[in-house]
């Protein structure tokens, strides 16, 4: 069997950089059952009722939804299930600690095969407010605007 390199995309979280202003990201290993990866080979995942929890002095991965492997049988997995996030113990206490004392959440952005081995990749993120989001839609169009004048100035059009 031919060992996996490199980095395949399942699921991505756009709507969590809208959302949220995102401080530190984590990659993460996840605890899954076979027809889970499986189900996630086949490129089937949902990110975006997911979220981080802390629960015994762990991390925990609630309201990812992986769907049910089509060739699976009664051993096939509960969608919604909640999965445990593999980290080393240093970067859970500093997880921990920052979801306690400022605020933050942890919010996943994307699922992905790293090497044959499923990640997710955690942000600790503060939610956003709707000016806030309008600000951040504001200067993603005036730097989108200043791009197009510099390409038009450069090609001798304006």
């Amino acid at each position: 069997m031919v060992k996996e390199t490199g980095r395949k995309l399942i699921a991505q979280n756009k709507k969590a950089r809208h959302d949220y202003a995102i401080d530190d990201v984590v990659e993460a290993g996840l605890v899954l059952l076979g027809t889970e990866v499986k189900s996630l080979r086949e490129g089937r995942a949902s990110l975006t009722d997911a979220y981080g929890r802390v629960r015994d002095g762990e991390i925990w991965l609630e309201g990812l939804h992986i769907p049910e492997y089509t060739q699976g049988t009664w051993t096939n997995h509960e969608p919604r299930r909640t999965r445990k996030l593999l980290l080393h113990r240093k970067e859970i206490n500093r997880l921990i600690g920052k979801t306690k004392e400022s605020g933050l959440t942890l919010v996943p952005l994307s699922l992905y095969f790293k090497d044959g081995k499923a990640k997710v990749e955690i942000a600790l993120a503060r939610g956003k407010r709707s000016y806030d989001k309008r600000q951040t839609l504001a200067a993603r169009d005036a730097a989108r605007e200043i791009e197009r004048s510099a390409g038009r100035r450069a090609k001798g059009r304006e």
